[in-house]
């Protein structure tokens, strides 16, 4: 024990007592190691990654972009690609709960990806039947179709405008989507008379555009509009409630929307009004003409002015196919010379105001496309264009102080936007549209 003892002593004392040998020792030790040598290490450059086409290698496929033509069927736009029958019937069956292949539309655009080799063998055939949808055919490995909905991004915009020709014009010129005719002249048709526009008339518009994939896909709701017709504004404010109710209204909070619509169409021309005595261009003499004649393309929808039930939806000698709605005990209208009634509509069905009941068309005693349009007041036939209609609700007492918040904001939002200049060489053109 005393020499084990003597041993720790004397490695105490060389390490702790010497210090210089310590460090020499240390010196000794790091010189005898060999020297590391650092190897220069080549860096790669990563490996890109391959661009995709709907899913595939942009290198191996090629992509058309067709629009549909007339009468062209889903097996006509693939014969190409030597798709065999069977394939596509077996198709037509699995997407028939997503979309049913026989709704392909003339004018609509479609993608087709295939190989890129001498056999071109499809890949996919993709049809989009609106802005906001495509219809993915799939050939690749399993057939199938899915649905594919774009994400749509809605932004405010505002526009003003003086009127030249026409609201029409004067909305191209202030370069916003025509679409805001319609929704325009909705909402003030029965403050505005859109036949009676003269140049120097002037609005101001707040509205909601819609884009998906950086592309234009519509309008939203209008949230406010100021438009000077004569000389006197009038207001237009967007408002939906908490319960999710929604119209418009004045400054005051009365409604802009009368008991029934301007009229049963969208787009327009009146061709022949309510008269005691009308030259008949078909019979070729003077009778009553009890009604007011819209013109418009064969096929346009036809909507009834208003809530109420339908009492005859049926064909007859003179009236051609024809709808006849009661809306309440006092006022009942009717539709005549459809090209079709819509599928549906039959006696006993409640219909909503602008639900489309019929289109346009020229059966019965008619020499042109357009529908009359025939109005009843406590049974006695009146002229549409003249007859005085209650007006909707006005808003509720229980929602007015949130609507004056709404209302005060969006008018300061709309005069704080000065008009353009007006052009003094332009002459005046009657709007063609309304309603």
């Amino acid at each position: 024990m005393r020499e084990l003892k003597s041993i720790n002593q004397l490695v105490s004392h060389l390490l702790w007592g010497n210090s210089s040998f310590l460090v020499l020792s240390v010196f000794v030790i790091l010189s005898c190691q060999p020297k590391l040598v650092e190897k220069e290490t080549a860096i790669l450059p990563p490996v890109p990654s391959p661009t995709l086409v709907f899913g595939f290698d942009a290198d191996s496929v090629e992509v058309f972009h067709g629009k549909i033509k007339w009468n062209q069927t889903l097996s006509v736009l693939l014969e190409e690609f030597e798709v065999e029958g069977v394939a596509i019937n077996q198709l037509a069956e699995a997407a028939k709960s997503v979309f049913d292949v026989r709704k392909l539309k003339a004018g609509k655009e479609y993608i087709i990806v295939h190989e890129k080799d001498s056999s071109r063998t499809l890949k996919q055939f993709i049809y989009e039947p609106d802005r906001t949808t495509m219809v993915v055919y799939n050939f690749q490995d399993s057939i199938y179709a899915k649905l594919i909905q774009k994400p749509v991004i809605t932004s405010e915009k505002s526009i003003s405008a003086v009127v030249n020709s026409s609201v029409y014009e004067a909305i191209i010129e202030a370069d916003a989507p025509i679409e805001l005719v319609n929704k325009l002249v909705d909402i003030l048709a029965w403050q505005v008379d859109f036949f009676r526009i003269q140049k120097g008339d002037k609005f101001k518009v707040i509205y909601q555009e819609q884009t998906a994939e950086g592309e234009f896909v519509g309008v939203g709701d209008i949230l406010g509009v100021y438009f000077e017709h004569f000389e006197k504004g009038y207001f237009g404010i967007h408002y939906q409630n908490e319960s999710g109710k929604e119209d418009y209204f004045d400054e005051n909070g009365e409604s802009l929307r009368k008991t029934f619509l301007r009229s049963p169409l969208k787009l327009y021309r009146i061709t022949s009004r309510f008269s005691g005595k009308r030259f008949h261009p078909v019979l070729k003499r003077y009778k009553s003409h009890l009604g007011t004649d819209y013109a418009a393309s064969p096929g346009t929808p036809i909507r009834t002015v208003g809530d109420g039930v339908i009492l005859e939806a049926r064909y007859g000698k003179y009236n051609g196919n024809y709808v006849k709605v009661r809306h309440n005990s006092n006022y009942t209208t009717q539709y005549l010379h459809m090209q079709k009634i819509k599928s549906g509509i039959r006696p006993g069905v409640k219909v909503r105001q602008g639900e489309t009941i019929g289109f346009v068309g020229s059966t019965g005693l008619a020499n042109g496309p357009h529908v009359c349009y025939r109005f009843w007041k406590n049974g006695r036939q009146v002229d549409a264009q003249n007859v005085d209609l209650p007006p909707s609700e006005p808003i509720d007492a229980k929602y007015l102080d949130d609507y004056l918040h709404v209302k005060n904001v969006m008018l300061h939002r709309l005069e704080i936007r000065d008009f353009p200049q007006l052009s003094l060489d332009s002459s005046v053109e009657i709007a063609s549209i309304s309603e």
